[in-house]
């Protein structure tokens, strides 16, 4: 197959991946609130790790298949993504995010220690199993202190399980499965095709898509003036990803970190991520801090593609 078509199969997979996730959250969600588990915890656990979902697949996938390398480039490329460019968005189109304390208090610590730890795990440009385990260690932690934590739970009706939500918790799984497995070879087709590296088409391509769903999330939330949601949407993902995404896939094997991502991409993100520290001290984010949010990503695109 040429080019072209390499590229409407990356579309298709992903469409597949993205929308095979979010049937496969929405029916785990409801089984999890028919069995009486409170909203809180099914939100921290099934929403929030399932909008890494597709990530962490596609990456298990990147691992078997033998490009380890896109594993780093998607988890930096969705974090810099979820901070740039979906707060970027939100901000622009409410026009003022306002912060919540709880956020501060608990997840943007949190956010900023993954990110910094990250960076120092990565900077010996090698993924070890050993890493791995500090990651998933970390996602134990962020669980603990987010279970512990003293928020307000409404009570609800349960919902009703009907055979169909099964039957979709079944084929949402299968669509996943095949959706990460043909995102993961067309990626890898279409970077030998064109003569880039695999890292730079998961920084931008697959980061991108994957960070669809926040995007339009965000900005739907951001129209019903609920901006603030997109906030602990993005810290919960970006969170996610560091610990998960990064830490199971090297239970598969060592993850290779290439020296492009060192050198310009990790250092992107950090500085993105010291940059929302700095925009949300005030508790909230203004138009043009989500102008100059948006601004950064423009700068981080470009540069990927650009020669030298």
């Amino acid at each position: 197959m040429g080019l072209l078509a390499w590229v409407g199969v990356f579309v298709g997979a992903l469409a597949v991946l993205l929308l095979a996730s979010d049937k496969f959250i929405g029916a785990a969600e409801k089984i999890g609130l028919s069995l009486g588990i409170p909203s809180f915890i099914v939100g921290v656990t099934i929403v929030a790790a399932g909008t890494s979902l597709p990530e962490l697949i596609s990456s298990i996938f990147a691992v078997l298949e033998g490009s380890p390398e896109i594993v780093v480039g998607n988890v930096v490329g969705s974090n810099i993504t979820n901070i740039l460019l979906v707060l970027g968005v939100t901000a622009m189109v409410a026009k003022n995010i306002e912060i919540k304390f709880a956020v501060l208090d608990i997840d943007l610590p949190l956010f900023i220690g993954s990110a910094f730890l990250l960076y120092f795990l990565l900077m010996d440009g090698y993924f070890s199993t050993f890493d791995a385990i500090i990651c998933l260690a970390g996602l134990f932690i962020f669980l603990f202190y987010t279970f512990s934590s003293d928020r307000e739970e409404e009570e609800g009706e349960r919902p009703k399980l009907t055979p169909i939500v099964f039957v979709m918790l079944a084929l949402s799984g299968i669509g996943i499965w095949f959706g990460a497995e043909w995102t993961v070879k067309s990626v890898i087709k279409i970077a030998d095709m064109v003569g880039i590296g695999k890292e730079v088409v998961a920084l931008s391509m697959v980061a991108l898509g994957t960070s669809m769903p926040e995007i339009v999330v965000s900005v739907m939330a951001a129209r019903k003036g609920n901006a603030e949601m997109a906030v602990g949407n993005v810290l919960g993902s970006n969170i996610f990803n560091t610990f998960a995404v990064m830490g199971i896939p090297a239970l598969f094997g060592g993850l290779v970190i290439p020296e492009s991502i060192l050198v310009f991409s990790l250092p992107m993100m950090i500085a993105a991520s010291i940059l929302f520290l700095i925009m949300s001290l005030d508790k909230k984010i203004a138009f043009a801090e989500g102008a100059m949010l948006l601004l950064f990503y423009v700068v981080f695109i470009v540069h990927l593609f650009t020669p030298g």
